[in-house]
């Protein structure tokens, strides 16, 4: 019979990796315990201590802010393009000038 797809929360997955970091039990225990496949503990295991800097400020991207006069020359090129589309299938007449 076939298990259905679990998702379990952060703070469940904190839990799990926090009781893999510690070293008290094997993976094999902690998976029985959790109810959870042992290589699923140790990808968690693996994030929590990969990301375990940001927690204290360390190796935060810096929010990028995007251009914004780039990002108006976009749109007013898009809208040019977006009219002189509709214009040529107006004139073709695979489009109604009723718009």
């Amino acid at each position: 019979m076939k298990r259905t797809r679990r998702n379990h929360g952060a703070t469940f997955k904190a839990q799990v990796a926090l009781a893999a970091v510690k070293g008290d039990k094997t993976v094999a225990e902690l998976a029985e315990q959790f109810s959870v496949h042992p290589t699923q503990i140790t990808d968690w295991k693996q994030q929590l201590l990969a990301r375990a800097a940001d927690v204290f400020g360390g190796a935060t991207a810096p929010s990028e802010m995007p251009d914004l006069k780039t990002l108006h020359a976009k749109i007013g090129q898009l809208t040019l393009e977006n009219d002189f589309l509709e214009g040529a299938l107006i004139k073709v007449g695979l489009l109604s000038a009723k718009r």
